[in-house]
């Protein structure tokens, strides 16, 4: 007999002021008929990190496997996990042009979390009226305002 798996949707954006500068990510989870929101922020990143920071946040909170679909307006996030990384790790973490790949760090995170689970990984146009993105981007900009001042400069 196998497990019943929550099915839970996320929606994530990151974002930046800056490229690098103060970024903030935001995540909205949906699962069982209540909704979680979260967001953070660092003081000096990219609009890349933050977007992996993103799911990474929102798949670290969930507390048992679980059947996931991520929706991202990402194609970094998105295409990385979905088509890239298998070779990332097959080359020791290097691109197809032998470079490191970047933000390695975290798509490590991401990988192991995402094993734990079953995702579907989901492209949505950003800026285009979609309603859940759109509250994934304003709780990103959100982690970029709650930012302490002095950490901005």
């Amino acid at each position: 007999m196998t497990e019943e798996r929550t099915e839970v949707e996320i929606y994530t954006d990151g974002a930046c002021k800056g490229n690098p500068g103060p970024g903030g990510w935001g995540a909205l989870l949906r699962a069982e008929g209540r909704e979680k929101e979260l967001w953070g922020g660092e003081a000096r990143t990219t609009n890349n990190r933050m977007e992996l920071r993103a799911v990474i946040e929102a798949l670290s909170i969930l507390k048992r496997p679980a059947r996931v679909r991520v929706h991202t307006d990402s194609r970094y996030v998105q295409q990385g996990i979905g088509a890239w990384i298998a070779n990332w790790k097959k080359n020791g973490w290097r691109t197809v042009n032998k470079a490191p790949v970047k933000n390695v760090d975290l798509w490590r995170e991401l990988d192991a979390l995402a094993a734990c689970h079953e995702v579907e990984w989901i492209w949505v146009k950003g800026h285009a009226g979609h309603p859940e993105n759109e509250r994934a981007d304003a709780l990103a900009n959100r982690g970029i305002t709650d930012i302490p001042m002095g950490d901005k400069e």
